[in-house]
């Protein structure tokens, strides 16, 4: 069955899907603007693979997200903090029983919907400050998804896989449906590892807890995952912050099925990599640090835990993503012999 797609963000995880799914068969228009959307409505969206090789998909479409039509699903890819900005005209990309997909980094805005206890329906003001996400994408709608490919948009309409091919899907109910399974076998039928959970807020949490102690100490100290890992009181201040997010977490029901060092471990096996929030310093880019640890934050006061660590590693990056806003331009370390 070929399914009508807006991908919301045609950056580099946005276009990899945009490829492999119009590839597929699927009727995908691609929500673009600027030298982007001009690159795709001309020439198609372009994937370089792991291999080198280039996969080219000319029928792929491409709109200002003004002018788009209405979709099955609406997979959205851009960053957390550039979603409310858009929600009125996501909103507008939806008929009866459309869905939207959300694949973005850290905590989602819907997090408490479905969730059965005492928190339920409670809103993450953090991430979702006056309510409009709640009420313009409509939590109902959403089916959350665990992003786990690298990739880059090198040039306009042109797409870099560094690695991975696995989205992990899931209701916020836990239940299988009906459209989250459509969705799946869409996604592994155009080549993705595509399974589903039905704890999609646990899949969130093993990404997350690694994004919201190693991103975040790498941007203001400019260090890779490796260095981090090696270096004793780096290494300290990792393991204290992701305590502080285990025990809210477990809070709210979830189980982390390995411990802290072994999750240390497999960061510091990654080598010397510049996480996604240094290389967004380094570029002069706003951080994602209310979905990383503003959002973690509120949660431990929701549940009422105290997250000391990571509120004064929070009030530190937001000084330096202020820094760095203020002057216009990337933020790199320069050393003089």
């Amino acid at each position: 069955m070929n399914l009508r797609i807006a991908i919301v963000g045609a950056g580099a995880i946005g276009g990899y899907l945009g490829v492999k799914l119009s590839l597929a068969g699927h009727d995908v228009t691609l929500i673009a603007r600027g030298a982007n959307l001009k690159a795709i409505q001309e020439k198609g969206m372009s994937l370089i693979q792991e291999n080198g090789e280039t996969l080219v998909a000319p029928h792929v479409k491409a709109s200002d997200i003004s002018q788009a039509s209405q979709y099955d699903y609406v997979l959205v890819t851009l960053k957390s903090h550039q979603v409310a900005a858009v929600a009125q005209d996501i909103a507008s990309l939806c008929h009866d029983k459309s869905c939207i997909v959300t694949m973005q980094n850290g905590l989602p805005w819907w997090y408490f919907h479905a969730l059965p206890g005492e928190f339920e329906n409670t809103q993450l003001r953090s991430l979702d400050p006056q309510g409009d996400l709640w009420r313009l994408l409509q939590p109902q709608r959403v089916v959350g998804a665990a992003v786990y490919p690298a990739a880059e948009l090198v040039s306009p309409g042109v797409v870099k896989l560094i690695e991975g091919n696995r989205f992990t899907l899931g209701e916020p109910s836990g239940e299988k449906t009906e459209r989250v399974s459509q969705l799946a076998q869409a996604m592994i039928g155009a080549g993705f590892k595509t399974p589903i959970t039905t704890d999609i807020r646990g899949e969130l949490w093993v990404k997350l807890w690694g994004n919201l102690s190693f991103n975040p100490v790498s941007a203001l100290t400019q260090a890779t995952l490796k260095q981090i890992a090696e270096f004793e009181p780096s290494r300290s201040v990792i393991a204290h912050m992701m305590q502080e997010a285990q025990a809210v977490a477990e809070r709210t029901g979830i189980q982390f099925k390995i411990g802290i060092d072994k999750r240390i471990a497999g960061a510091q096996a990654v080598g010397d990599h510049k996480t996604s929030m240094l290389q967004d310093i380094e570029n002069g880019k706003p951080l994602e640090l209310d979905a990383l640890l503003g959002s973690v934050i509120e949660l431990g006061h929701i549940v009422g835990l105290p997250t000391p660590t990571l509120q004064t590693v929070h009030h530190l990056c937001l000084l330096l993503e202020q820094s760095v806003l203020r002057s216009g331009r990337g933020l790199t370390l320069s050393f003089k012999e």
